[in-house]
């Protein structure tokens, strides 16, 4: 089923009625869905693979008979899904767990058997805590020294030499994010990544926040892993993680005793949740409706294209909307032509009134949007708003309308008009 009309366009009305959740109101109020950045909806795809999964293949693996045969079908077929996902050379590089976070605390003890007292490693101030506080753990651990990569916050943007700033002859990781979950801010991961791995040093990056918004191509990018979690993009609460072939095979691997050392298995550690990576694979297919090619990363690739044109279509009007309160400041890119340097989360402060209250208020409206400083420490002390109750957040998705857009700036305008 192909949900764009000729021209390209996304038929929005096609796409809500893939998703249960949108349809259920509250004592006569529709929900809009705002809250995206901390997770999205799901499609009947996912919901009903996740079915399927536990109806007929509930079995661990490694046996003779036919629930654990069929489990290991889907267990393969889920990492060549996400190995399209992220344009991934082969499946051994897709590491499967309960999440990013969970996975950069695992992936931060394995790789830290490289480091030694000493070296250094380079954070950012723009990141979510799941891709600080693991390796700030490690580094007390080991000995390391924390270098930071700091943002503009005028700009919301990093500096071009932000990077080279603080590399040394002793970095020996670089972590931070593709696109920042307070600021919206895409940052340039292949320029980064260039200059990290030219300074000897490994590249970890966090795409939880771009993967629901853009296309992720691994094989382009120069990075040593990437990680997102699917119930940002879709599907259930399960984590994916992309390493180079090489990096992985000779990474010490945290496992129990009767686990081999064959990839990616070496870093899955117990059980998995297959239920997950048959949801996880449902994101993937429905994903794959929107694009265009031969072969499914091909579609998918396409698919990004067409939904994130609607998206910025829709994070414009949110941005020209909320631009036009007294007082109001939106904390990121609103330049109309640097909209593909943004996702579409979009925070803001507003004098005289509280994040939280303003979240309070949305809530009584039906409208989910978060407020505080949403994990995002280190970008929302960066930009001094930490001890003021942190930012109001909107993210958008595709599935997202205009008229939702609209109540929330009508929503608002209420608030403000009420004192």
């Amino acid at each position: 089923m192909q949900l764009s009309h000729p021209d390209r366009e996304l038929d929005v009305e096609a796409v809500r009625e893939q998703f249960p959740s949108l349809a259920i109101t509250d004592d006569g109020a529709a929900r809009v869905y705002f809250d995206n950045p901390a997770g999205t909806q799901v499609p009947h795809q996912v919901i009903d693979r996740t079915v399927e999964c536990l109806t007929s293949r509930n079995a661990n693996l490694g046996g003779y008979f036919s629930t654990t045969l069929g489990a290991g079908k889907l267990v393969d077929a889920a990492h060549r899904a996400c190995a399209d996902f992220y344009n991934a050379a082969s499946v051994e590089e897709i590491v499967f767990g309960q999440n990013m976070t969970t996975l950069t605390l695992h992936m931060s003890r394995c790789l830290g058997r490289r480091f030694k007292a000493g070296d250094e490693i380079v954070l950012s101030s723009m990141d979510h805590d799941a891709n600080v506080a693991p390796w700030l753990l490690l580094a007390e651990d080991l000995g390391l020294v924390v270098r930071w990569m700091e943002f503009d916050p005028r700009t919301y943007e990093f500096p071009e030499d932000a990077l080279s700033e603080v590399l040394t002859d002793r970095t020996r990781l670089v972590a931070f994010g593709y696109a920042s979950n307070c600021t919206g801010t895409v940052n340039p991961v292949k320029a980064f990544a260039a200059q990290a791995r030219a300074a000897g040093a490994l590249v970890y990056v966090d795409a939880v926040q771009f993967a629901p918004h853009y296309a992720i191509d691994v094989q382009d990018l120069g990075a040593d892993i990437v990680v997102s979690s699917a119930y940002k993009w879709f599907g259930p609460h399960q984590g994916i993680l992309w390493g180079r072939r090489e990096l992985l095979a000779e990474t010490f691997g945290y496992k129990v005793r009767p686990a081999g050392e064959e990839l990616p298995h070496k870093f899955e550690t117990g059980t998995l949740s297959h239920e997950g990576m048959a949801g996880t694979l449902g994101a993937v297919e429905y994903l794959e409706q929107f694009g265009q090619g031969a072969t499914r990363a091909e579609r998918l690739r396409s698919a990004w294209g067409v939904l994130s044109v609607y998206e910025q279509s829709l994070t414009q009007r949110l941005i020209e909307g909320l631009s036009a309160f007294d007082g109001l400041t939106i904390r990121g890119i609103t330049s109309a032509n640097a909209l593909h340097r943004r996702v579409p989360t979009v925070s803001f402060t507003l004098e005289g009134h509280r994040p939280d209250d303003l979240a309070r208020a949305f809530a009584a409206d039906n409208i989910f949007v978060w407020s505080g400083h949403n994990y995002a420490i280190e970008p929302v002390r960066r930009m001094g708003l930490l001890d003021s109750g942190g930012v109001l957040r909107v993210g958008l998705a595709h599935y997202n309308t205009a008229a939702e857009v609209d109540a929330l700036l009508d929503s608002l305008m209420r608030r403000i008009k009420a004192g």
